[in-house]
């Protein structure tokens, strides 16, 4: 069972296979998990396993932890390339998420102003105004998009409350091409029912809404830690170089991780 649960509210900085060196930025409780999504492949667990008793940082402690940090960072000569709004559950579930993101670019500003302010989202909450707009303002705005199948949704990524693919694709239109999309392709089998959306069947379709949503970039990747979930395969690097290729192939950058 895996139980990656991350300090708060700040971790690392650690070395990520898409983003290089993280400082990462966690908005949840430090002592379990608050997200949106329950995927079968989530490094922190199932939201069952892991309820939090503490409560969510404050916008104040956010911005004192990490400014501490950021001159612990200065001092040593080791400064992050990006800043990364993760951890345990959903960044944007935080009520003062807008805030805390103009505190953050203006330390980053500040104190290392090559880095990059990032955020990964599941894509949730970008209905939101404040979500969206304080969202147009990070420099990587990474949101989530595993399929376009409602049901391998619901199987796989397993929304709490009500989700619909299509409205999410609309709104990520809505960042008029200021958003990178973020896709784990994998294999196996869960509870004995196929999980693999590395065929045609599931990434033909997701090719064109990606070529609709027209991101700066697209990320595919495959599992790296241990899932909740048994059964669970990654995407060979054949797979994923082949996916990766006809993103680009449609004009779109795209990377692999592995």
């Amino acid at each position: 069972m895996s139980t990656v649960i991350y300090p708060s509210p700040i971790f690392g900085p650690v070395h990520s296979r898409r983003l290089g060196i993280s400082l990462g930025i966690n908005l949840l409780p430090a002592d379990g998990k608050v997200c949106s999504f329950d995927c079968i492949y989530c490094e922190c667990g199932f939201n069952s396993d892991h309820r939090p008793t503490k409560p969510m940082p404050t916008r104040e402690e956010v911005g004192r932890h990490l400014e501490k940090k950021l001159q612990e960072m200065t001092a040593e000569g080791q400064l992050p390339d990006v800043l990364t709004f993760a951890g345990n559950g959903e960044p944007t579930c935080h009520p003062h998420f807008a805030e805390i993101i103009d505190d953050t670019i203006s330390l980053r500003n500040q104190y290392c102003p090559k880095a990059k302010v990032c955020v990964l989202s599941n894509s949730t909450m970008i209905h939101r105004p404040q979500v969206h707009d304080a969202l147009l303002r990070v420099d990587d705005n990474i949101l989530k998009l595993d399929t376009v199948s409602s049901d391998y949704i619901h199987q796989v990524d397993r929304p709490n409350g009500q989700y619909d693919v299509r409205t999410i694709v609309e709104r990520m239109k809505a960042f008029n091409g200021h958003c990178i999309i973020q896709t784990m392709f994998m294999r196996g089998y869960c509870n004995g029912v196929s999980v693999d959306n590395t065929g045609e069947k599931f990434v033909g379709p997701w090719l064109e809404v990606v070529k609709q949503i027209k991101p700066q970039q697209v990320m595919v990747y495959t599992i790296d830690r241990e899932t909740p979930a048994q059964g669970l395969e990654k995407a060979t690097h054949e797979q994923l170089d082949a996916i990766r290729d006809r993103v680009i192939a449609a004009g779109i950058p795209c990377t692999a991780s592995y």
